[in-house]
């Protein structure tokens, strides 16, 4: 498992001087801290056998992190940029990590696809968007009774306050936060969030709607 990691970092390390998937000054230590951000739901949450779809997965957090260290569960990384995506492919057979698939597409429109919509049993995002811009792209796909995890800064209260119409709208419920520290003092917390009820069928919204109307 820590040498898997190891091999990821190094070869995210040198894709990114070819091509830009993470910030072109991460160094090696930054990409420690993505990783410990990324497995520290398993701290609070026993996730076995569980559907999960990582949505913006960009590089890999948390999603592909969360494959690493749990292996008991079915993991969907969904990612809208073709190089983002060969990347994650790519690492996923240089890894052999049986359990993982990666998906090009935009959640706006995955949300809609029946083989996707309230499929899952988790959905997980980190770094992508607003709160309320998120749940809008997440909830669509986890089924009801299923829940939601997304990583926030030190201002997630303000975040779960502003999103309280688009839960109401979609079918979502504020149940726990996990809160701690990484890299010397940064504040974190993930959002869990329970599927209470169906999402309405308009929702999503098509591409670039909620982030530009959040609701």
């Amino acid at each position: 498992m820590e040498n898997n990691v190891k091999i990821y970092k190094k070869y995210l390390l040198e894709e990114n001087d070819k091509t830009n998937l993470v910030s072109r000054r991460t160094i090696e230590e930054e990409l420690d801290l993505h990783i410990e951000d990324s497995k520290k739901v398993f701290e609070r949450w026993q996730l076995k056998k569980q559907k999960i779809i990582d949505v913006g997965s960009g590089a890999g957090f948390p999603g592909l992190i969360m494959a690493m260290y749990c292996q008991d569960n079915e993991y969907t990384l969904l990612e809208s940029e073709l190089k983002k995506c060969n990347f994650l492919q790519q690492t996923i057979e240089m890894l052999k990590i049986n359990q993982v698939q990666v998906i090009r597409g935009r959640a706006e429109e995955i949300g809609h696809h029946k083989d996707y919509r309230e499929q899952y049993d988790v959905s997980a995002s980190r770094a992508v968007a607003a709160m309320r811009v998120i749940i809008e792209y997440c909830l669509p796909l986890t089924q009801v009774g299923g829940m939601v995890f997304l990583w926030k800064g030190p201002r997630y209260e303000e975040e779960i306050e502003q999103s309280q119409n688009a839960l109401q709208v979609l079918g979502g419920k504020v149940e726990d936060i996990h809160l701690y520290k990484i890299g010397g003092g940064r504040q974190r917390a993930i959002i869990q969030i329970r599927k209470i009820q169906p999402t309405p069928e308009k929702y999503p919204r098509r591409t670039g709607l909620p982030v530009k109307r959040p609701l």
